[in-house]
């Protein structure tokens, strides 16, 4: 239908007949001769319609996102527009077909409209030129990883998309069966147990691009469906794991987005992440670090300071801001309404306008209360310095690395001091197990087949609160990309680690005996990864949403606008199905 690409003809091409399709991205008629952008996918090309040419007419009535088709000649443009890729040349047309004639648009394209708006007309918002490049970031990403791994040795397996509900992190969407009536197929939050037991079958290196899906509850940027690239390897360390992977996005960064990343990456221990940054994921693009005081603090005047001082699991921990002194008040208490969404009691701050004056050289609520040498030892470990803000946080030591963390990014964003660039980082030795206070048990923090470092079965129950594992995560400017670990290949440590998170025989041999049994024939050492798709295209990308590189997402509350799902269902369908409905509860 077409002989070139709009966004591909060149002066090579001048004097030679093409033919072109794509939208009128302008149109104009100037009397005497009319004007149109043509663009496709692959950009702009400027259409000329004279008078003493039968194309005239149909180019005069061409509005705006009709679609067309032109034959013409390619000629140099006398005035050339040096801000499009074929700004030296354009095509005077000898045909013009209009294929279809666009009603009035609901936004007009070179625009941004609110995100309602553009998930609804999600096809005309992936028409705009910036969505297009996004998602050709995208595409390029995946091609790039495929070919990658291809050259590897690994194999691309798929593995079942209606599988059986296991009880790990989010809950499953559920799929009714119309010939098991009463039982259900869920749809995988991962591929996790199919690739362990393709390790266990002898494949050795295992990927896929894995679409996932999780009943989370609602968070801004998170997709009930989501990609990633899962990988497992056969016989294998947690650091030839490290090493691959890193080599791997590394070079297909550098390839797809000219991104130069560290070789090697820094690595961190998840004890050290949560310390000085507040976060498992931390962006180290931003200098500033979290500063323990509780030694420092443990017999001043402050109880807020002391109590949590003197707690077995409290802490006591400083920010410093550098330039922050001068925020007003009001921006100080934003931020503390912002810390009380991550559950802290309250925000605490000193200004430090000069330290050579001593304590009248601080602006703060709480000085009163620190004595001289406390005051200039909390000055002295936070390397305070004159025109500086600190903020203080108190409370459970998990509490206060949460607050104080996400402070940490905010403060840093909102007074620029992000720098530049791409900062890469690996997280280890992450905990094997958190305490669910409300369901008064274990819980894993990867998931149930990470393996612990430690390997005898009673030691590991007796130090369960402070075992550590073997997994890691891959995190790149304050974004946790990947997450992985090595998994536990012996079918006796399964089992004890099911019992430690509260999963008894019965229970762990009705969901996972196919795993039990199969860890009992020679499972070999075997671990991976499962890298963000989405996540590190809208890294590439520039965007801070995942829905900008999908290319149709959900909305926020997992609803798409686009086709009005979820949606009822028939009483037919749900009869077929053995599924009878309940009222939803109403709303106090």
């Amino acid at each position: 239908m077409r002989s070139h690409y709009c966004g591909q003809l060149s002066e090579a091409l001048i004097g030679q007949t093409v033919t072109l399709c794509g939208w009128a991205d302008v149109a104009r008629n100037l009397g005497g001769v009319c004007f149109i952008d043509l663009r496709d996918h692959e950009g702009i090309a400027q259409i000329v319609a004279e008078p003493d040419n039968p194309a005239y007419a149909t180019a005069a009535q061409v509005g705006y996102e009709d679609c067309l088709k032109v034959t013409g000649v390619v000629r140099a443009r006398h005035s050339v527009n040096d801000k499009l890729k074929t700004g030296r040349i354009e095509v005077v047309a000898e045909r013009i077909e209009l294929l279809n004639k666009a009603e009035t648009l609901p936004f007009y394209l070179h625009e941004s409209p609110g995100e309602d708006v553009r998930l609804k007309y999600r096809y005309l918002d992936l028409r705009r030129p910036a969505m297009q490049q996004t998602m050709r970031t995208r595409v390029a990403l995946v091609r790039a990883l495929r070919r990658y791994l291809d050259a590897q040795g690994f194999q691309d397996i798929e593995t079942p998309i209606l599988t059986k509900a296991t009880p790990e992190g989010a809950r499953d969407y559920l799929v009714p069966s119309r010939v098991h009536p009463g039982e259900f197929f869920a749809l995988p939050q991962s591929p996790q147990l199919f690739k362990q037991l393709l390790m266990m079958a002898g494949f050795d290196r295992y990927y896929q691009i894995a679409r996932c899906f999780r009943d989370e509850d609602l968070r801004a940027d998170r997709q009930p469906e989501f990609t990633q690239l899962d990988m497992e390897f056969a016989f294998i360390t947690e650091a030839d794991i490290q090493n691959f992977v890193e080599g791997m996005i590394r070079s297909v960064l550098n390839e797809v987005g000219g991104i130069e990343l560290a070789n090697p990456f820094p690595r961190m221990s998840y004890a050290e992440a949560m310390r000085r940054y507040g976060s498992d994921k931390p962006d180290l693009r931003i200098a500033w670090e979290l500063i323990d005081i509780a030694e420092l603090v443990k017999h001043c005047e402050f109880k807020v300071f002391t109590d949590w001082a003197n707690h077995n699991d409290g802490r006591v921990a400083a920010l410093r801001v550098p330039g922050g002194a001068s925020l007003s008040r009001k921006q100080i208490d934003d931020y503390g309404a912002f810390c009380a969404k991550y559950g802290a009691k309250g925000l605490a701050w000193m200004k430090v306008e000069s330290r050579a004056k001593g304590r009248e050289g601080v602006n703060s609520p709480i000085a009163k209360f620190l004595d001289d040498a406390t005051l200039n030892a909390v000055l002295d470990a936070a390397e305070a310095q004159d025109g500086d803000l600190l903020f203080f946080g108190a409370g459970t030591w998990k509490t206060v690395c949460d607050f104080m963390g996400a402070l940490r990014l905010k403060a840093a964003k909102d007074l620029g001091q992000v720098a530049s660039g791409w900062a890469p980082l690996w997280v280890t030795d992450f905990p094997m197990f958190e305490w669910d206070e409300d369901a008064q048990r274990y819980v894993a923090l990867h998931h149930p087949f990470t393996a612990p470092k430690i390997d005898d079965l009673a030691d590991l129950a007796a130090n369960a609160h402070t075992a550590v594992s073997r997994g890691y995560d891959m995190v790149l400017n304050g974004n946790e990309i990947g997450g992985g670990s090595v998994r536990i290949h012996n079918s006796a440590m399964q089992a004890k680690v099911f019992e430690l998170l509260g999963i008894g025989a019965e229970e762990a041999q009705a969901k996972f005996g196919f795993l039990l049994e199969a860890l009992r024939y020679g499972a070999p050492p075997h671990g991976g990864i499962a890298f963000g798709i989405d996540r590190i295209a809208a890294l590439m990308a520039g965007s801070d949403s995942i829905r900008d590189v999908i290319a149709f997402p959900k909305t926020a509350s997992a609803q798409c606008l686009l086709t009005s799902a979820p949606s009822p269902i028939d009483d037919r369908q749900l009869v077929e199905l053995h599924v009878q409905v309940r009222p939803a509860a109403a709303k106090v």
